[in-house]
């Protein structure tokens, strides 16, 4: 009697490199589609935070709690006072209020060398919503990508 083979012939290997790597260029636009689904919510998030912090203080400034000058909008002057925050004119003591413990990046933004509040385009309370730009204080922020979200939404429109 012989010897029993127990190993692979060549075209067994070369079938199964074939299928694994079929399985691979079928996965991987499914794992660019979730890649870019995470990152679209991390802007959604990021939004929702900044815009809230940007509420809350003129929420504060209309309420007193903030020193404004004649005839300003209320709105912060720029995103670095929602971090540093801004001595509370209510408070006898003069503690700060704060809004934001840090900026979050716009997670589109490509160069992570850039500070987060420059990653950011402002708009300010003066400029209309077709046309942002910025001014003596902030408004609104949108994402500065030229890119469409999966919803078919520029991402500058959020």
């Amino acid at each position: 009697m012989g010897r029993a083979s127990w190993g692979f012939t060549l075209i067994e290997l070369i079938v199964t490199v074939a299928i694994v790597a079929l399985l691979a260029t079928a996965a991987m636009p499914v794992a660019q589609l979730a890649f870019k689904r995470t990152r679209e919510q991390d802007l959604t998030l990021a939004l929702r935070q900044i815009r809230g912090a940007i509420d809350a203080y003129h929420d504060a400034s209309v309420a007193g709690r903030v020193l404004m000058e004649a005839g300003s909008s209320g709105y912060p002057p720029d995103l670095k006072v929602l971090v540093e925050g801004v001595p509370d004119a209510k408070d006898p003591e003069g503690k700060r209020i704060y809004f934001l413990r840090s900026l979050p990046r716009d997670p589109l933004f490509p160069d992570s060398a850039t500070s987060a509040e420059q990653t950011w385009g402002l708009r300010s309370y003066a400029s209309p919503a077709s046309a942002p730009v910025p001014g003596d204080d902030v408004y609104d922020i949108h994402s500065l990508h030229q890119g469409t979200g999966l919803n078919g939404v520029a991402y500058s429109q959020w």
